[in-house]
């Protein structure tokens, strides 16, 4: 069954270019920083949330990593994904595992070493959604494992895709997460969209315990 949530991101995908949606990224630095700070190599697994149409997976792939899962909640930011990749995005030699689903109703099938998500998890405004996150979270990342979130900035915008959202400082990110995700470091980031806009965003690399 379709939620709203589902038909909203379908709707955005369907309707705008991967380069007119206000988080689109050339080339996701910051977050390919982040990764490289957890000091895995490219032998590791890694899960996008939300990766949606994002870059990050051709920048992984570049730099050789072959154990890339892309979840989104939209089948066509997937479909945009997959298709500029073009036989880069199929096939077990490179090994991206494209995976249309909900995160908050999403279940784990395996666990990876490195959780990223940009721009999710300041859109659920619901408790029971952002602890329905937090269990897929600790699902899908073992002790040891790695977390990079990127979130709104407390001075950020309080609204994206006609959404609200809850902004986040690295603190109050890390007292969502709970006692057992540690923070390691923390960014902040000055984000420019396609229509010239500046939105401040703060990224947060945590360790599981």
């Amino acid at each position: 069954m379709t939620t709203s949530r589902q038909q909203h991101w379908q709707e955005v995908y369907t309707t705008k270019g991967e380069d007119e949606v206000s988080w689109f990224q050339d080339r996701p630095q910051t977050s390919l920083d982040l990764i490289a700070q957890t000091g895995l190599t490219a032998k590791a697994s890694l899960i996008d949330i939300g990766g949606g149409a994002s870059r990050l997976v051709d920048a992984l792939l570049d730099l050789g990593w072959r154990d890339v899962a892309v979840l989104d909640i939209a089948a066509a930011a997937l479909a945009k994904a997959r298709e500029r990749l073009g036989p880069r995005g199929v096939g077990a030699d490179w090994g991206v595992d494209w995976i249309v689903a909900d995160v908050t109703s999403w279940r784990p099938q395996r666990r990876y070493d490195l959780w990223h998500d940009r721009a999710v998890f300041h859109f659920l405004t619901d408790a029971e959604d952002r602890a329905a996150y937090r269990a897929a979270l600790r699902a899908a990342v073992p002790p040891g494992g790695h977390v990079v979130i990127g979130s709104f900035a407390p001075d950020g915008p309080e609204r994206c895709s006609g959404l609200p959202v809850q902004r986040y400082s690295p603190e109050s990110l890390q007292a969502e997460l709970g006692p057992d995700f540690v923070l390691q470091q923390a960014l902040q980031e000055g984000h420019h969209t396609p229509a010239g806009r500046l939105q401040h965003f703060q990224f947060s690399r945590f360790r599981r315990l």
